[in-house]
């Protein structure tokens, strides 16, 4: 009987570690869910009613809706992304800022997309997903030498080895940048 609540325990401290594995950090993609195979229009699976919800009616958490922003802008969806994003709580939090930047650039904003980058760095420097992004877009319009400073800064924070890292090391390496 002591095994069931040793499970429960183990279970409530590595959530957090997988919510964090499928965030920023993840060297793989979001997997599909149900909320980009059947909802449409912006919407999100909400697994305690079973159906497809739009967000800013539901009482979805942020955590939640971030999953399905991901989801969404993993798929090309930057749209439907957006719309996630502008039901998020807490429009200054950094992470919810990150994506932001990254879906206006991917629509063409570059502009718009680092003005959102610099707030989410301005929340939180530490923020490494960030710098990547930002250090790719540097890639895309040429700069290298401050994609290389992004880099830079990435090790310094402790990033060596993160899929931040790793990847804003690629695109500088080769020219190319991720889709996500």
């Amino acid at each position: 009987m002591l095994l069931k609540p040793l499970v429960i325990a183990a279970t409530c401290i590595a959530l957090p570690m997988a919510a964090y594995a499928a965030g920023s950090e993840s060297t793989s993609p979001p997997k599909p869910t149900q909320t980009t195979k059947d909802c449409k229009k912006g919407k999100v699976w909400d697994a305690t009613k079973k159906k497809c919800v739009a967000p800013r009616e539901s009482h979805l958490s942020d955590d939640v809706l971030y999953g399905a922003v991901r989801e969404y802008a993993y798929a090309g969806q930057y749209d439907t992304a957006q719309k996630i994003l502008s039901a998020m709580s807490d429009q200054t939090e950094d992470r919810v800022l990150t994506y932001w930047g990254f879906t206006h650039r991917k629509l063409g904003d570059r502009a718009l997309g680092m003005a959102f980058y610099e707030k989410a760095l301005k929340a939180n420097p530490d923020n490494l997903l960030v710098r990547s992004y930002m250090g790719q877009a540097f890639i895309e319009s040429g700069e290298v030498s401050l994609a290389k400073a992004q880099l830079k800064e990435i090790r310094a924070r402790g990033g060596k080895g993160t899929w931040p890292e790793t990847s804003l090391a690629k695109a500088i390496r080769t020219g190319s940048t991720y889709d996500y």
